[in-house]
């Protein structure tokens, strides 16, 4: 279905709304209208509307303030006042105020109809125009740390005092944060930035082929190969060695790597000589090592080799300002790689992303915009868009026939979903049309997670 470009209309006379309504869905647009400011301004926080057509005078507030609030809640909105007096300053007013272009009373029809036509003909071209520009100045969003948040400031302050050094780095933070990113940042930001970056994950191979991939094999050596390798240590030279997921790196292996760092030498499997290592060692890891050495899982001589200089990177939910500059970026990517002209994500998308909860953190709003522009229509990311679990609308009900345990479970997951929308509880109790005493004895008596 193609998109339907939507205009609010804020008038308090009844037949100068109406019949701009019935006009304005007569020429193909999605029209939502309203009397007062009150009811624009509630309209406006539910929907994203592309345009905007407002009174000057009206019962509850005025015009030109109505538009500052409209642009407020979503700068992309155009907005076209209405006056029934055309002088040069009211014109200037309107212009000082932000809006696009002024109507004069009596409406006519034909003039609202081509003020709208160049608001979206202008709004096509600076999309296109920042689409070239997100291409011009960023090819791809690989290899770089994205955000501006507190959280992602502080840890780019760190790396940047970290890699004029050739100190080993011990990088710990939750799955998907961005860990290899950052450990790239290192190197990049270093002294050896023109040397080799190789990274292997320490979690995915056999013992004798990953002992083989990093410290390198003789051939015949009995790993199953006729021919021998370096190793990454060897091949990586003055450059960077990234150990992912160094936690599962087996005991025997571990020791191997320790005398690496301690004598900057290794012994590739089944050789007899050993070989110089000047490479700096970046490890990651999402567990916490330092319970493992309690455990006898991690060497505890690694960990305070490695534990010298540590970095932790942040979880999604701590720098979530910095969501609309990911997303943006992951666009961007994802529309390229496609062949798409998606340009960006609604105001409601984002407040929607931004509300979410990201287990799976960076990686996961990265593979939920994937699939968002794959299934997106027009130039902008829609709600339906996205995955439909993401918000726990997709969790399964519970194993039971019980009609009232079944209703009681998703009662919980859509109460949740809302407050997870709208935190202020007088917001959350109206949108669920409950009182805002009755929403609190659901959420005592459902458990829920507040």
């Amino acid at each position: 279905m193609p998109y339907r470009r939507s205009v609010l209309i804020v008038e308090d006379e009844d037949i100068i709304r109406t019949t701009l309504t019935e006009f304005l869905t007569g020429q193909g647009y999605a029209v939502a209208h309203a009397g007062r400011v009150a009811a624009a301004l509630e309209l406006a926080q539910k929907h994203d509307f592309d345009a905007a057509i407002c009174d000057v005078q009206l019962p509850d507030g005025d015009g030109l303030n109505l538009l500052r609030r409209l642009q407020q809640i979503n700068s992309a909105t155009s907005v076209l006042i209405m006056t029934a007096y055309a002088t040069v300053e009211n014109a200037v007013e309107a212009f000082t105020a932000g809006a696009f272009d002024y109507l004069v009373k009596p409406v006519i029809f034909d003039d609202v109809d081509n003020k709208l036509r160049r608001v979206f003909e202008y709004r096509t071209l600076l999309q296109e125009n920042q689409r070239l520009r997100r291409e011009l100045s960023k090819t791809d969003y690989a290899g770089q740390i994205i955000g501006s948040s507190g959280p992602i400031v502080e840890l780019q302050r760190a790396i940047a005092k970290v890699a004029v050094t050739n100190s080993n780095v011990l990088l710990v933070g939750e799955t998907g944060t961005g860990k290899e990113l950052a450990a790239r940042a290192i190197h990049t930001a270093g002294p050896k930035k023109d040397e080799k970056f190789l990274a292997v994950n320490c979690g995915t191979r056999p013992p004798e082929l990953l002992e083989a991939q990093i410290f390198g094999s003789e051939s015949g050596s009995g790993n199953g190969r006729s021919k021998g390798q370096p190793g990454i240590l060897r091949a990586a030279g003055e450059g960077t060695v990234y150990l992912d997921e160094i936690a599962h790196l087996p005991l025997g292996t571990q020791t191997q790597l320790l005398r690496a760092i301690e004598y900057g030498e290794s012994m590739p499997i089944g050789g007899t000589e050993t070989y110089p290592v000047h490479a700096r060692i970046v490890a990651a890891t999402a567990h916490d090592l330092m319970r493992l050495v309690g455990e006898g899982e991690f060497q505890e001589d690694l960990f305070y080799r490695l534990d010298g200089v540590k970095l932790r990177v942040p979880p999604l939910r701590e720098r979530l300002d910095d969501i609309p500059e990911l997303v943006e970026a992951f666009i961007a990517h994802h529309s390229r790689a496609m062949g798409k002209q998606v340009t960006g994500a609604t105001s409601e998308t984002i407040r929607l992303l931004m509300s979410a909860q990201w287990k799976g953190n960076v990686r996961q709003l990265d593979n939920a915009i994937e699939r968002a522009v794959m299934m997106c229509d027009g130039t902008q990311i829609e709600p339906t868009d996205l995955p439909p679990d993401l918000l726990g609308l997709g969790q399964p009900l519970p194993d039971t026939d019980d009609l009232r345990s079944a209703l009681r479970h998703y009662e919980r997951l859509h109460i949740t979903r809302v407050l997870r929308q709208w935190p202020d509880k007088r917001e959350a109790a109206k949108r669920l049309k409950l009182g805002l005493s009755s929403l609190y004895r659901k959420i005592e008596e459902l458990g829920v997670e507040v």
